[in-house]
């Protein structure tokens, strides 16, 4: 499913299993994980209640370097982001923001570029998610 730029897809694991199976993904195909971040975690540190939600930032400077020389504002979109969350019955998601969709965002030329981060995205996503 994609909604304005956002592609999402439903996974068969939990929230923590999803993100690791993602992460374990990428790295393997040779980006780098920057960060990862529980949301649900932040929300209890300060007494608020959050259903499972985890977010994953990665990235290969190979791949993203061509879009933002071509307009440096697709840097407040890179590195990649990844989220997976659990929705109010049970179901878990992993969504991430369609490279075509960041490159008309930014008005940039994606061409092969974006069609490269499309693909592994759409592969590693699928892998996180399936059964």
């Amino acid at each position: 499913m994609a909604d304005n730029g956002l592609v999402t897809v439903r996974s068969a694991h939990g929230v923590k299993d999803t993100i690791d199976r993602l992460a374990a993904d990428v790295i393997a195909k040779g980006m780098r994980v920057f960060a990862r971040i529980d949301h649900a975690q932040g929300a209890n540190e300060v007494g608020l209640a959050l259903r499972p939600t985890e977010l994953l930032i990665f990235g290969n400077a190979k791949g993203g370097t061509p879009l933002m020389q071509a307009r440096q504002t697709v840097g407040i979109d890179l590195p990649l982001k990844a989220l997976a969350f659990e929705d109010a019955d049970g179901a878990v998601w992993l969504c991430y923001n369609d490279p075509a969709w960041l490159a008309a965002r930014h008005a940039v030329a994606g061409g092969e570029a974006t069609k490269a981060m499309a693909g592994a995205l759409a592969a590693a996503a699928g892998h996180a998610a399936s059964a």
